[in-house]
């Protein structure tokens, strides 16, 4: 669970320390008061996408920072090398820089924003405003029901073989031409690889003969270089060079050896500088005499790098792209003219991997079927608890359309259809739901797919839209049912839901410094009872609001202790 969330200059939230406890967590406040800040900041510290604009004016970063218990058992953890603390805390942190960087730790370790959002998407579980618009989504709803159902095995095999199928149809699309085109393609494929086969291409030839004409570009100056080199250190008959004189020193010293111990090193010395300048003036000799070349090689080799330099423009750009081309024009054009036995191959090839790919696709769709008539089940009984009773929901498939009834996610197309009234045939959801049924389906979809996770913690921002009175009341009693065994954070307008909450913040805006801010308290009782009051009757309110209030919360914690 969540237990402690840090947010440092996030919007109008300069510092602040929030305290979350287990069970059920309610935040209220006034409208703008910055409730969602503080689920934009649970956002951003598990990975989600967030903006620069959220770094407060004038902070040079923000940062947040949350820490989580209970995270031991998780596989990402020994996958990516770490472990909780000694108290058994992961400890995830984030600073949003204004460049739009992102630094973000976990337990001190640096990770990357999408470790990060792996990691918290199996800690935390958000659910906001916009997922009611997912619902409305058909194209959703397969997704829905195939986490409920469990199916990531099954879809995942199906899915392998569907890629099989699909290769296959596009190499025999590639295959298959009019007589007209094949012909127009070998001409071009023949020209192409004749042109490449006559240039007799080398890896690596372009190097070698950049380097070769460098040299006999230079060659005259490269000879008068290395005849320099040779005259210094050999000499010649009018003055001797370094060799000779090195010998001389060593012929010095040769008259005085074993007398003085440092002399005789000295002399060491000068035999091994005469050695290597012996040979320096060997190979100074030699590459003189190398630098000669015969008239027009220059020009064969300007040619030939000519004839390089035309062909990159056409095949590549380097001999070995060029010699790579030609190896796939030599392979195509065998695709071609032996395209026909191809095509009965790649055709037997096809009618295997489609009938295997419907196999799996028909095991998928029933395991989907059985999935659905449970999802309807579990949907229809959380909705009766949310008084919603006669409410029916139905998951409803058809038919993936087309030549071979598939998809890459099987061969159902699923939608969820509902009935709000007695009598009323069953709709898509998106044309009779209201919103406050719309937030009661959702909250029942989360948490019958919550049951099928490991996410400790559920976060529910404002599911609350559109709903009021007694269906306020079943909204709360179910948040406090799934509490029992998840840790819930809810920001919530609704009285009945705070009363609800084991813990209870508030949420207010103020102005210090010519500023604004906006700071986190936790309640007790006796200001638990003003903030529910207020909830319920504005800024006025009365004795009676505050008695109700009081009633309120004795009645959430009778219910609570039914659980």
């Amino acid at each position: 669970m969540l237990s402690v969330l840090h947010i440092e200059n996030i919007a109008v939230i300069e510092s602040a320390d929030i305290l979350f406890g287990p069970g059920f967590n309610a935040l209220t406040g006034e409208t703008g008061a910055g409730k969602s800040i503080v689920v934009d900041a649970m956002s951003a510290v598990t990975g989600e996408r967030t903006s620069r604009e959220l770094i407060r004016t004038g902070a040079k970063s923000a940062l947040v920072s949350g820490a989580f218990t209970g995270a031991a058992a998780l596989s990402w953890l020994t996958e990516n090398g770490l472990v909780p603390d000694e108290n058994g805390e992961l400890l995830l942190q984030r600073e949003i820089m204004p460049d739009g960087k992102n630094l973000c730790r976990v337990n001190g370790r640096p990770v990357t924003v999408a470790q990060l959002k792996a990691l918290g998407r199996q800690l935390l579980n958000i659910h906001g405003q916009h997922d009611g618009q997912q619902l409305l989504d058909e194209n959703c709803h397969l997704e829905y029901l195939d986490r409920f159902g469990q199916t990531e095995a099954s879809l995942g095999a199906y899915r392998a073989a569907y890629e099989t199928l699909t290769d296959l149809d596009r190499k025999i699309s590639a295959l298959q031409m009019d007589e007209s085109e094949k012909a127009r393609r070998v001409d071009t494929l023949q020209y192409q690889i004749q042109e490449l086969e006559r240039a007799e291409l080398t890896a690596g030839e372009e190097e070698v003969l950049n380097e070769r004409r460098d040299i006999l570009r230079n060659a005259a100056d490269l000879a008068e270089a290395a005849q320099g080199a040779h005259y210094a250190l050999s000499g010649d008959e009018d003055s001797a060079g370094a060799v000779a004189l090195l010998m001389e020193a060593e012929r010095a010293l040769e008259a005085v050896s074993g007398v003085s111990g440092e002399l005789d090193e000295l002399r060491e010395r000068l035999i091994d500088c005469r050695c290597q300048a012996q040979d320096a003036a060997d190979t100074a000799r030699d590459l003189s005499g190398g630098f000669e070349f015969e008239p027009g090689e220059l020009d064969q080799l300007e040619g030939r790098l000519d004839l390089l330099y035309r062909l990159k423009k056409k095949y590549g750009n380097s001999v070995e792209e060029m010699l790579e081309y030609l190896d796939r024009c030599q392979k195509e054009l065998d695709e071609i003219q032996f395209a026909d036995d191809t095509l009965l191959r790649l055709e037997e090839e096809r009618s295997k991997a489609l009938k295997e790919a419907q196999a799996l696709a028909r095991s998928l769709s029933q395991e989907r079927k059985e999935a659905g008539k449970s999802l309807e089940k579990r949907i229809q009984s959380e909705l009766a608890q949310l008084d919603m009773p006669r409410v029916r929901f139905q998951a409803d498939f058809e038919t993936v359309q087309g030549e071979t009834g598939l998809n890459a996610d099987g061969m159902d197309t699923v939608r969820f259809l509902m009935s709000a009234n007695v009598g009323e045939d069953l709709k898509p959801i998106q044309k009779i739901a209201s919103g406050g049924e719309l937030a009661r389906i959702m909250l029942a979809l989360k948490n019958v797919l919550a049951e099928n996770d490991d996410v400790g913690t559920l976060v529910f921002d404002e599911v609350d839209t559109g709903v009021s009175g007694r269906a306020a009341q079943k909204v709360a009693e179910k948040l406090a049912e799934v509490a029992r065994h998840k840790q819930v954070l809810c920001v919530t307008h609704l009285p009945q839901l705070a009363a609800m909450a084991d813990v209870h913040f508030s949420v207010e805006k103020g102005e210090k410094n010519g500023r604004t801010y906006t700071a986190v308290e936790t309640l007790d009782r006796a200001r638990r009872k003003a903030e529910l009051a207020r909830l319920t009757s504005g800024d006025h309110v009365t004795q009676a609001a505050l008695d109700s209030a009081g009633e309120l919360l004795d009645g959430a914690e009778a219910y609570k202790k039914t659980l």
